[in-house]
């Protein structure tokens, strides 16, 4: 028996389009709620949000019954967080901050066993491998992994055609606030700079023939991504969706009752 199949790494090849949610809540309950609105994938956000590998774990765990797959954004590239958050399931992750190729090779080889990288192969008690109950996983986890790392500096996209010629990286996510930033624009990733930068990633990525990722807050900017060769795109993070419709259901009744 195989390892199971990474239907949104299946998804990237086929050059399907993948619509996901970030879940920040940092509860396994909210998750498994967010997991039933149907996203092709949602991202565990270890970066900017309340988790440990803990609690990351019980996220990969609500989400794995469902049509979602679960992506975890760690929050570091190292590889110690790396090798948790494969055992504990996930097959996809993300990483923030990438800015050249031998970070991103040593990303790559950290997600993979020998002879193709370094992962650690104490997974036999792990929730991967089925505590032991697939016997192939070591030697089909390899082609299953899949990597996106975040280009989100200046420095990430001058040294972003290196970034994209490593094997191993299966896309690359954008990250617009933090690209922002670091071109000068805090607050305005609609600055005409950054949005020249960002359709200047997503078209050098997608020349590569990796995955071109991003995420946006609205419905405008998420079409407009898409529109510009977005293939993977995040159109909501679930703390923002529940406090918008609390505020919207307030407002709602306050103006009712004057």
């Amino acid at each position: 028996m195989p390892a199971p199949v990474n239907r949104f790494k299946q998804a990237l090849k086929e050059g399907k389009t993948q619509i996901g949610c970030w879940a920040s809540f940092g509860d396994a309950y909210a998750t498994e709620i967010l997991a039933t609105a149907g996203f092709d994938w949602l991202t565990i956000d270890g970066e900017h949000s309340p988790y440990d590998i803990s609690s990351m774990s019980q996220q990969i765990h609500a989400i794995q019954n469902s049509q979602s797959e679960a992506i975890v954004r760690i929050p570091i590239g190292s590889d110690w967080i790396i090798k948790q958050v494969l055992d504990a399931g996930c097959q996809t992750i993300l990483v923030p901050m990438v800015e050249t190729a031998e970070q991103t090779d040593y990303l790559a080889r950290a997600m993979r066993y020998p002879p193709d990288g370094f992962r650690g192969m104490g997974g036999a008690g792990a929730r991967a491998t089925g505590y032991s109950a697939i016997p192939d996983y070591v030697t089909t986890a390899n082609d299953q992994v899949c990597l996106l790392v975040q280009v989100e500096t200046v420095k990430g996209m001058e040294n972003l055609d290196d970034i994209l010629a490593v094997d191993g990286v299966d896309g690359v996510f954008i990250g617009p606030a933090d690209l922002s930033a670091d071109m000068g624009h805090p607050g305005n990733a609609g600055h005409p700079d950054v949005e020249a930068a960002i359709q200047d990633i997503l078209k050098r990525t997608a020349a590569a023939g990796k995955a071109p990722c991003i995420l946006a807050l609205n419905d405008d900017t998420a079409q407009t991504y898409l529109d510009w060769g977005a293939q993977v795109i995040a159109v909501g993070i679930d703390v923002v969706l529940f406090a918008k419709a609390a505020r919207a259901l307030r407002n709602r009744w306050t103006e009712r009752l004057g």
